[in-house]
């Protein structure tokens, strides 16, 4: 069951090859199913969550909404599209929060600064250069400050990816076609070991969503760990009452069938909030 997980990078023809390879290989695509998800959860309109991605926010927006929730549920809709398998996946920080599964292949689709400004004045329809220009600027700063800021990563690192193909130099269909070839090495073949361990990652990406869903845990920051469907909490809590529903709240999550909770209380004389970060 491939899955491949594709950057987004404004003008490099990445949503072509994208579309193309899961054309060519009967694959599902994640089109818009991250934002509904995220606007219904959230309770936000579709195209605040657009500009805050695209980093067109204004300041309010920006100021008022919730970055870290908006981490979290997109993370638990990428593991869950991944761990159905068969799928092309498109953004959203795929190619980094996929990376240590051994059978997804992670694709960097990339193009020059001027083609990309071209493509972009051709696909709205102006000759103003300039504004195409700042528009490109623009999109590549805002992802590259949300990798930094979600993954700790320099976006465009080679190292992050198994194939970068450059569409100045390379068709789409060419594209297509190494992806492809990529897919069906020995190396990104699924294992029994490959396909547990994106369970498990999407089973931790399934508990945190569940603690930002529950007012009593929505600011625990804990470390959860899932194996089979054992899953292991540690760190520090500020009371018995948020250690207990720490556990209720994550052994009540799809998949889980017990709970090693090894989470420690502050000392009261040390219960101040910020201290557990």
């Amino acid at each position: 069951m491939p899955v491949i997980a594709i950057t987004q990078e404004m003008g490099s023809l990445a949503k072509d090859v994208g579309m193309q390879l899961a054309d060519s290989l009967k694959l599902d695509t994640m089109r818009h199913e991250v934002v509904e998800r995220l606007s219904e959860k959230m309770n936000m309109p579709k195209s605040v969550i657009r500009r805050l991605r695209e980093g067109k926010a204004g300041i309010v927006e920006r100021l008022t909404a919730d970055r870290q929730k908006i981490a979290v549920y997109s993370a638990e809709e990428v593991f869950e599209l991944a761990n159905r398998g068969n799928i092309v996946l498109r953004g959203w920080g795929a190619t980094c929060m996929l990376r240590p599964v051994p059978h997804v292949v992670g694709v960097r689709i990339t193009r020059s600064f001027e083609k990309r400004v071209d493509w972009l004045m051709e696909n709205l329809g102006t000759d103003d250069r300039g504004f195409a220009e700042d528009e490109i600027r623009r999109s590549d700063e805002a992802h590259a400050a949300r990798m930094h800021q979600q993954f700790g990563v320099t976006w465009g690192d080679p190292l992050l990816y198994d194939l970068v193909l450059n569409t100045d130099r390379v068709s789409v269909a060419s594209c297509v076609e190494l992806i492809t070839q990529l897919t069906r090495r020995p190396e990104f073949q699924e294992t029994e070991a490959s396909r547990a361990m994106l369970a498990d990652m999407t089973l931790t990406a399934r508990i945190r969503a569940a603690f930002k869903d529950n007012e009593a845990t929505r600011d625990t920051k804990v470390t959860i760990e899932s194996h089979g469907g054992q899953v292991s909490l540690q760190g520090i809590v500020i009371s018995d009452a948020e250690r207990g529903a720490a556990q209720q709240v994550a052994a009540a999550v799809q998949g889980v069938t017990g709970v090693d909770n090894q989470l420690r209380v502050m000392s009261t004389s040390r219960r101040f909030t910020s201290a557990k970060y």
